[in-house]
């Protein structure tokens, strides 16, 4: 059982652009409702289905599986949600990795960064790009961008 631990962030300036790291296009759909998600993406070229528990602070169980990009192709028509699309910067940063999502479509204009940690105690170094704790504010799960995209907030 893997078990994922992350803070979700929005972003204050436009700093973390300069990384010069180069994104990946993503979509996703989502293949459930309500409770916990069942999650297909397709990433560049990988497909990958991943499963997620309801979240319990900021940690919840998660499993996930690279599967045939054609398969998830396939899936991706049954998502019973519009598409999330976005491009992921993958920027290392003292230790860590953030994952700054720039959204597309109906989430166009919103820019998250997320941080995985080995313990919800664990310290992490913050860059200066870095605004406001979101993580406990449900709208900015991709899970509910897909049925409440953030032009409509």
């Amino acid at each position: 059982m893997g078990v994922e631990i992350e803070r979700k962030y929005l972003l204050k300036n436009d700093d973390w652009r300069q990384c010069g790291v180069v994104p990946v296009r993503m979509a996703q759909g989502y293949l459930n409702e309500g409770g916990n998600t069942v999650r297909v993406r397709i990433a560049g070229a990988k497909g990958i289905l991943t499963i997620k528990s309801k979240s319990k602070g900021i940690s919840r169980m998660e499993f996930e599986y690279e599967i045939p990009l054609t398969d998830a192709e396939q899936l991706m028509k049954l998502s019973l949600t519009p598409v999330v699309e976005k491009y992921r910067y993958k920027i290392p940063y003292a230790g860590h990795i953030w994952e700054v999502d720039e959204f597309l479509g109906e989430n166009k204009g919103l820019i998250v960064a997320e941080v995985e940690m080995q313990s919800e105690d664990e310290l992490v170094e913050i860059p200066n790009w870095i605004g406001e704790d979101v993580s406990d504010d449900k709208r900015y799960r991709n899970s509910n961008l897909a049925v409440r995209p953030y032009m409509t907030w």
